[in-house]
């Protein structure tokens, strides 16, 4: 039986998720993760970790660093997650909403090229005669 780990370097967590340690400094700077040092080390717990762990979800979602930075520091443990659940409910309904704004944008932008398009072969296969 594997127990878990207290602590974690940067160069660690950097390999576990695929990011640079430059992206997770990135991320303490953005007060998302809080390490202690060691004179010039950082020391990552297993709260940091689960932190970027949720920071990268978000950022697969699409979610903003602040949207993220909120939605982490509402969860305690043991406390009632009711309204974290809710904030989260309404961030991915809020992203949802702009997701389907942009794809009809860009359906319309699509649509007025293919009609651009159009015109550019007919007016081109007139100048051949």
């Amino acid at each position: 039986m594997e127990t878990e780990r207290a602590e974690f370097s940067i160069s660690e967590l950097a390999r576990e998720f695929d990011v640079t340690p430059r992206a997770i400094r990135f991320y303490e700077d953005q007060g998302l993760l809080a390490p202690r040092r060691a004179g010039q080390r950082r020391i990552y717990t297993p709260r940091d970790r689960t932190r970027l762990k949720l920071t990268l979800r978000g950022k697969r979602l699409g979610l903003t660093l602040a949207e993220i930075r909120e939605l982490i520091d509402m969860y305690e443990p043991g406390r009632d997650e009711r309204p974290q659940l809710e904030r989260f409910r309404e961030v991915l309904d809020t992203h949802r909403k702009s997701l389907l704004q942009q794809r009809a944008d860009i359906e319309a932008q699509l649509a007025e090229i293919a009609t651009f398009e159009k015109r550019v072969r007919k007016q081109l296969g007139r100048g051949r005669r």
